[in-house]
């Protein structure tokens, strides 16, 4: 079989490192998962998301002069799905509650998700910026 930049293949994971995966591929060639290209969310230990034998669709990124070879599994979950996300600025890991991962949850349900936290995290910022207002609480008892 012959890679061409573009197409999306399956692969298994050969080997986990701190900075991505290295993923076998069709014909005997193997090539490298990045860590930014594993999730669509922020990815702190690439073991949370990847074992080593798991079988994975990833789309070829780039394959360079000496012949290594460019992967990412977060594009082809956008390709499969056939949704873009573009988020700005610096990413933020999210943390569920339930048992949905990031991967399966729509993108209304993420942002869902997302205003809720925001909006408790606000109510804990408010609460403690009233009580630095009004002074610290005296302990009970007389003076």
């Amino acid at each position: 079989m012959v890679l061409e930049v573009g197409s999306i293949v399956e692969g298994k994971v050969s080997g986990i490192t701190n900075f991505g995966a290295f993923i076998d591929l069709e014909g005997g060639s193997s090539g490298l998962v990045h860590i930014s290209e594993v999730s669509r969310s922020y990815v702190k230990d690439i073991n949370e998301h990847l074992k080593v034998g798991d079988v994975v669709k990833v789309k070829v990124m780039s394959i360079d002069d000496r012949g290594k070879i460019g992967l990412s599994i977060k594009k082809a979950l956008e390709e499969v799905s056939g949704r873009k996300y573009v988020f700005s600025g610096r990413p933020a890991e999210i943390k569920f509650d339930s048992q949905k991962s990031s991967e399966s949850m729509s993108f209304e349900d993420m942002m869902a998700h997302f205003k809720q936290e925001s909006n408790d995290k606000m109510q804990d910022v408010k609460k403690a910026a009233e009580t630095r207002r009004t002074g610290y609480k005296k302990p009970s008892g007389t003076f």
